[in-house]
């Protein structure tokens, strides 16, 4: 049977299910660059670079493998600019076919779109299911049944026993199923950080750099230097070089931030994972193998194996149980626009500002930046989840929805009143002080919570917990803190209230 194959900008996995019976006589894969995908968020320059590249050189080798491969380049006169039109054209051009072969993608929108191309075209469409993940759907959806709550950690122990990763038996390894108490660790100043393993873009590469520049020039984010992984045997090094040179010190430093330090001990690997350049079952046994054989503690191999095995299996669990209503959800009423700082990097606020950079520099920022710095902001502010849901996908070249909506919509910003997590992570300007060196060269001061100069997550941290007093105070972990909001003066009320609107009012956020 005559087999039309597409395969997706993250699907780039020589053993994707769509691409395992493959006839070299009688199908074609197709990939396409298109605008509807490049454009229906503001995705950073370095992200839609990455994944071109990446989609490039992915079809050259399964050309060279002798595959029969048609791609569509962003700049294809006779680019359709939608998935469904390159499809059609695909067979008008090459067949016709009887067959249409994919594999389910990562996205809501696309599941449905895919769906209705079963009544749209004159083919027969096949979707298969995406088994590149260590846990299938099913899986978490067994776990999940009859359960009250949905905890992360209760899952991950399931696949720590499913995969007997870091298991001696079944007894986890060390002792305990989770180190996270050893990982919380301030960067001295003094602590010399590796030195990356960058890649020297090639000439695909340097096209696409060169067509990004021309086409998404009014996109966010800084394209050059560009120096990631995109190919699978470079996101091998990539694996090879953290899990020798940053994974044993990447447990302690983990939630750590420094200012003009965007990468620290972290892998990068998020990238490689979720565009299907990299096994996560292997990078997860890579770890191990560097625990088992003395050469990383416990507490960085099992907090690297936690973001994967754990966090990256359980927020795609959520994601494809609760959409579609759950993006829609907004628990906390929140309704402000997002600042125009989260572009511009000018917020006067040093740990904002430096995350933005960082951003903007790599489309890049690590996990605790992105909750406790950028997140946490929006929490307290207020912002509208749709802004604050399309800036994450946007702006970082690891995000597809899958991933991101879990982790902004439920972690960062609760809009899903508690799904993810069992409480805010709303924190004041101490936490960061704690975790980084921003505040010392900060115009705000930390140490002050009120009035002129005085750190805005100080004040901003209260006026939420003001705000949304209806809605969380019932929460027990929220208990104690209620108990001291109660038994505050009422002039303090007042002008933790009265320093929020002023400055709100300043970035645009209040008539």
């Amino acid at each position: 049977m005559a087999t039309l194959r597409l395969v997706l900008g993250d699907q780039l996995t020589r053993s994707l299910a769509s691409l395992r019976d493959v006839d070299r006589e009688n199908d074609l894969i197709l990939l396409a660059e298109v605008g509807q995908e490049a454009g229906y968020v503001d995705h950073h320059k370095k992200k839609i670079a990455f994944i071109f590249s990446a989609m490039r050189h992915f079809a050259q080798a399964l050309e060279d493998e002798g595959l029969p491969v048609r791609y569509t380049q962003i700049d294809d006169p006779s680019n359709a600019n939608t998935l469904l039109g390159e499809v059609q054209r695909a067979n008008n051009d090459c067949g016709p076919f009887e067959r249409l072969v994919l594999v389910e993608p990562g996205e809501f929108r696309l599941m449905q779109e895919f769906r209705s191309w079963r009544e749209t075209l004159d083919l027969d469409v096949e979707i298969r299911r995406d088994d590149r993940f260590i846990a299938t759907l099913d899986r978490f959806n067994d776990w999940a049944a009859g359960r009250k709550r949905l905890t992360m950690e209760y899952f991950y122990r399931e696949m720590r026993k499913d995969t007997g990763i870091l298991m001696d038996g079944d007894t986890p390894c060390g002792g305990e199923w989770n180190f996270d108490k050893e990982n919380r660790e301030t960067l001295p100043d003094d602590v010399a950080l590796p030195e990356r393993l960058w890649v020297e873009p090639d000439t695909i590469t340097r096209d696409v750099l060169e067509i990004v520049a021309e086409r998404f020039d009014g996109h966010f984010g800084e394209l050059e230097p560009f120096g990631y992984a995109v190919t699978s045997q470079d996101a091998e090094r990539q694996l090879d070089w953290f899990i020798e040179t940053a994974l044993p010190d990447f447990g302690r430093y983990q939630d750590a931030m420094a200012a003009g330090e965007a990468f620290l001990f972290h892998s990068l690997l998020s990238l490689y994972m979720n565009a299907g350049l990299l096994d996560p079952l292997k990078v997860c046994k890579r770890a191990e193998q560097a625990y088992r054989a003395g050469n990383a503690p416990i507490n960085a191999a099992e907090g690297f194996v936690r973001q994967i095995l754990g966090w990256r299996e359980f927020v795609r669990g959520i994601y494809w149980r609760f959409m579609p209503d759950y993006l829609k959800s907004n628990h906390l009423n929140a309704s402000r626009a997002l600042p125009d700082f989260y572009w511009s990097a000018d917020s006067g606020m040093a740990c904002i500002d430096d995350c933005v950079s960082t951003t903007r520099k790599h489309a890049y920022a690590h996990h605790i930046q992105r909750l406790m710095v950028t997140g946490n902001f929006a929490l307290l502010a207020g912002i509208d989840p749709g802004a604050i849901n399309a800036w994450y996908l946007g702006v970082y070249a690891d995000a597809y929805e899958w991933v991101e909506a879990p982790n902004t919509h439920g972690m960062a910003i609760f809009a899903d009143g508690g799904i993810m997590a069992t409480k805010p992570y709303a924190a004041s300007g101490s936490y960061i002080n704690k975790m980084s060196n921003y505040c010392k060269r900060c115009a705000y001061k930390v140490s002050k919570k009120t009035g002129e100069g005085a750190c805005p997550f100080n004040y901003l941290y209260w006026n939420f917990l003001i705000e949304n007093r209806e809605r969380l105070r019932d929460n027990h972990r929220l208990a104690m803190i209620y108990k001291t909001l109660d038994r505050m003066d009422e002039n303090k009320v007042e002008t933790i209230q009265s320093d929020s609107r002023r400055f709100l009012k300043s970035i645009g956020l209040e008539p």
